[in-house]
C-alpha cells in the first residue's frame, strides 16, 4: 500500500493505492484500469456520455506530436520546470492529454526526487497517457474539479488545457508556480491563411488572474515542414479550427500535399500569492 497524490473526489480525503484500487479513509474506492489509470470523475461532473476529446482527435494529436514537430516546445517546457521545481516536489499536469509532455516531465521529476500526476477529461487520452507515463499517477478528472487536497502541489503545468484558475489557486501551495502554455500572435499562421479569407492574429496581452502574479514569460518560435497531407490533416484536427472553419477553407488546406508552418508559443509563469 502506498500514499497517493490524489485526494478522493467524493470527500477529498487522503487516498492510498492498494494493489489495483485507490481507497480513502471514508471507504470510497476506485479501481485502476488495466492501462494503469484511475477514473476520478464523479457522475455529476460528466456533461456528456464521453466527455473530453474523442478518439479521432486524440489519434490525430498523437500522430502529429509523435512526429516530433513540437519537440522544441517539449524541451523548453521541461527546462523551465526543471529550473522552477524544488526537490521532493509534487508536479501536476492539468489537461495532460495523451501524455506527450507528461512523459518527459516524468524524467525531470525523477531527477528532483519528486512525484507527478496528470489528469484529463478524455478517457481516450488518459489511456494513452497511462501507457506512456508509468511513473506518474494518471486519472480521468476535470481541471475544474481537481482530485487533489488544498495546498498539496508545488508546481502545475497547463499546456493548451482550459484554465481553471480558482482550482489552481486552491491546490497550489503559497508561492508555488504554474506554467501556462498559450499560442503566440502568429501561431500556425500559414495554416490560418489557407483556412480563412481574412486570417486573424491571436490576442496577446498581459494576463491577470486573481490570487496570482505573473513572474516570467518565455517566448518560443520555430518553423517546421510537413511533407505529407496526413500530417497536415492531423495538425488541423488537433486545433480549435477544426470546429469553426468554413468548408471552403478546409478544402483548400486538405488540397495541400506539403506545408511550411510557423509555430509561436508563450510560456507564462505565474506564482500563487501568499494570501
Amino acid at each position: 500500500m502506498s500514499s497517493s497524490i490524489f485526494a478522493c473526489p467524493v470527500c477529498r480525503g487522503t487516498m492510498e493505492r492498494d494493489g489495483r484500487i485507490y481507497r480513502c479513509g471514508a471507504g470510497h474506492s476506485f479501481d485502476i484500469a488495466k492501462e494503469g489509470y484511475v477514473n476520478l470523475l464523479p457522475a455529476n461532473q460528466r456533461h456528456s456520455e464521453m466527455p473530453g476529446d474523442d478518439r479521432d482527435m486524440v489519434s490525430a494529436r498523437t500522430r502529429f506530436l509523435d512526429g516530433g514537430w513540437y519537440a522544441p516546445l517539449r524541451r523548453t517546457l521541461c527546462e523551465a520546470v526543471g529550473a522552477l521545481m524544488p526537490k521532493h516536489a509534487v508536479l501536476i499536469d492539468a489537461g495532460c492529454g495523451e501524455g506527450y509532455y507528461t512523459e518527459v516531465l516524468c524524467d525531470t521529476v525523477a531527477r528532483k526526487q519528486g512525484a507527478i500526476a496528470g489528469v484529463d477529461l478524455s478517457k481516450a487520452a488518459v489511456k494513452r497517457a497511462a501507457k506512456r507515463c508509468r511513473t506518474a499517477e494518471i486519472a480521468v478528472a476535470s481541471v475544474y474539479h481537481l482530485p487533489l487536497a488544498d495546498c498539496s502541489a508545488d508546481l502545475l503545468v497547463d499546456c493548451f488545457a482550459p484554465l481553471a484558475q480558482e482550482e489552481y489557486r486552491r491546490i497550489l501551495k503559497p508561492g508555488a508556480a504554474f506554467l501556462y502554455v498559450v499560442p503566440g500572435r502568429r501561431h500556425l499562421w500559414e495554416m490560418k491563411e489557407l483556412l480563412y479569407d481574412r486570417p486573424y492574429e491571436n490576442d496577446v496581452r498581459e494576463e491577470r488572474y486573481p490570487g496570482f502574479r505573473q513572474a516570467d514569460e518565455i517566448p518560443l518560435s520555430f518553423g517546421f515542414h510537413l511533407s505529407h497531407q496526413e500530417d497536415i490533416a492531423a495538425l488541423f484536427r488537433m486545433t480549435p479550427y477544426a470546429w469553426k472553419t468554413p468548408k471552403a477553407g478546409i478544402e483548400r488546406l486538405m488540397a495541400r500535399k506539403d506545408l511550411d508552418i510557423s509555430a509561436e508559443f508563450r510560456i507564462l509563469v505565474f506564482r500563487r500569492e501568499e494570501s
